[in-house]
């Protein structure tokens, strides 16, 4: 890797950790670029070249922070005991003080920034869903759910958890188990 993309690379991380930390150390109102920029060690200039708000660094940090995930859902061949755990691992995330604000701020900022949103859209929420899709279209493939619409299977399933989390209800690992198997005894054959 050449210098000047290494030092693209490094430049980069710092401003997207700078932009995450900061999201949930002064809350998105107060974010700015600029401090952004004196946290991650480069110019306004670098963070303005490369993203068009806040917003959107916001959005890639979070990218960042799903870099080397392997993507997919797991397989067990237990649909039920596949969903549980990831819902739980979602609740875990949602509960992490680290996340709780950066991750409020970024949804909060999507419902007025029609550009971010369609870039939240097509770069995480898309991509995520469709690797949801993909884990119950395969449990419909071994009769394990009914043959049904897969997007309103998703929602069904992740639903609930996101409005307890927006309304800051209490989101634990006997919830997420209760969807699971409140969803599922709908959507089984």
């Amino acid at each position: 890797m050449p210098d000047s993309s290494r030092r693209n690379e490094n430049s980069r991380r710092a401003i997207l950790t700078a932009a995450f930390e900061l999201a949930g150390e002064v809350g998105y109102a107060k974010l700015s670029i600029e401090g952004i920029a004196a946290r991650a060690g480069v110019g306004k200039q670098t963070i303005y070249r490369w993203w068009p708000s806040k917003g959107a660094v916001l959005l890639d940090a979070f990218l960042m922070l799903s870099e080397g995930d392997g993507g997919g859902l797991p397989d067990t061949g237990d649909l039920e005991a596949d969903l549980k755990a990831v819902l739980r691992a979602t609740v875990k995330e949602l509960r992490d003080a680290r996340y709780d604000l950066p991750m409020r701020a970024l949804s909060s900022e999507i419902m007025h920034d029609p550009e971010l949103a369609r870039m939240y859209a097509e770069r995480l929420d898309e991509p995520v869903r469709e690797l949801k899709k993909e884990r119950l279209r395969k449990a419909v493939e071994v009769g394990q759910l009914s043959d049904v619409d897969l997007d309103m299977a998703v929602d069904v399933i992740w639903g609930p958890v996101t409005v307890r989390w927006m309304q800051r209800g209490p989101l634990t690992e006997e919830f997420a188990d209760r969807v699971v198997e409140t969803a599922l005894s709908g959507l089984r054959p």
